[in-house]
């Protein structure tokens, strides 16, 4: 396992074997590839549990006790609070501080996961992915690598220029 966790680790995504492979594998997309990755590793990390855990019995702790297991594969220094670096975005010197999974590596894992769950024939009622815990764990992680950082995350809010949207046709699609 250490090998697909460390490859999930690192950005790839694997799910159990059981993903259905609907397109040859030349033809994935970089998506879709890690999806299945992550989709494959996280069900290898439900088996490797004792007792293993089947697909269908899997729920949010299983899913965070995963996310914190991806830590040891980090490779994002996240300074404690004792540390004399903490709060600094470019520290001068090394320190002892661990290493973790990046906040925005976590996040693109759990949307890969998510996805993966509901193409697989979960329900989205009962997605484990989806969970308020498991966005509140992801909140945490993020305040923490940023505060950590000495970095503040200011969420990006949406611009609105009137004028703007006037000018365009109605058939144009918007992304904010």
């Amino acid at each position: 396992m250490s090998s697909s966790g460390k490859d999930l680790a690192e950005g790839s995504s694997s799910f159990p074997g059981d993903y259905q492979q609907q397109q040859s594998p030349a033809t994935l997309s970089r998506y879709e590839s890690q999806k299945r990755r992550d989709w494959n590793t996280f069900g290898q990390y439900l088996k490797n549990q004792r007792p293993p855990v089947p697909l269908s019995h899997c729920n949010c702790n299983h899913v965070l006790d995963f996310l914190r297991y991806l830590d040891q594969f980090g490779k994002t220094k996240v300074h404690l609070q004792g540390c004399m670096f903490y709060g600094q975005p470019e520290p001068p010197a090394p320190c002892t501080c661990p290493l973790r999974q990046a906040w925005g590596s976590l996040d693109a894992l759990i949307g890969r996961l998510r996805a993966a769950y509901e193409e697989n024939g979960g329900s989205p009622e009962t997605n484990p992915f989806a969970g308020g815990a498991i966005r509140v764990y992801l909140r945490e992680v993020r305040e923490c690598q940023a505060k950590a950082r000495g970095i503040p995350y200011k969420k990006k809010k949406k611009s609105s220029n009137p004028s703007k949207g006037n000018e365009e046709s109605s058939s144009t699609m918007h992304f904010s």
